[in-house]
């Protein structure tokens, strides 16, 4: 039996909102858009097949709402594999996505911060250039 991450929860304070950033900004699909009634809904996304999923969380108690865009403390805690670093980060930086560097370079890959639009940091990874 192999265990795997399937999802994350991550707060944010609107649904559709998030829907716009993820799906529309990210590129990210929509796997599930499902009311519970009373206004909450079970809303999950992911950059592809092979990823972990987020479910987006409508924050609804002031230290959920607190912790909007600071679920990983300050910290870069999610992290965005892609196998063509360069035309992916063109995308997101035509997208509007809120890079805080410059692209590096180091020997395990291409990375680059950026935030999400609530604050949250993430790192784009791209693969380590083959070595002859």
């Amino acid at each position: 039996m192999a265990l795997h991450l399937a999802q994350l929860t991550l707060l944010v304070p609107d649904y559709d909102e998030a829907l716009a950033y993820y799906v529309g900004v990210l590129g990210f699909q929509l796997l599930e858009d499902t009311d519970r009634g009373a206004g909450k809904r079970w809303v999950v996304v992911s950059p592809g097949p092979e990823s972990a999923a987020l479910l987006l969380a409508r924050a609804d108690t002031p230290e959920q709402r607190a912790a909007i865009g600071r679920q990983g403390g300050g910290r870069v805690w999610l992290f965005l594999r892609t196998d063509d670093f360069a035309t992916d980060h063109a995308r997101l930086h035509a997208a509007g996505v809120a890079f805080q560097e410059a692209p590096r370079h180091e020997s395990y890959g291409s990375v680059v911060v950026f935030a999400d639009c609530y604050g949250n940091r993430w790192d784009l990874l791209g693969p380590a250039p083959a070595t002859v």
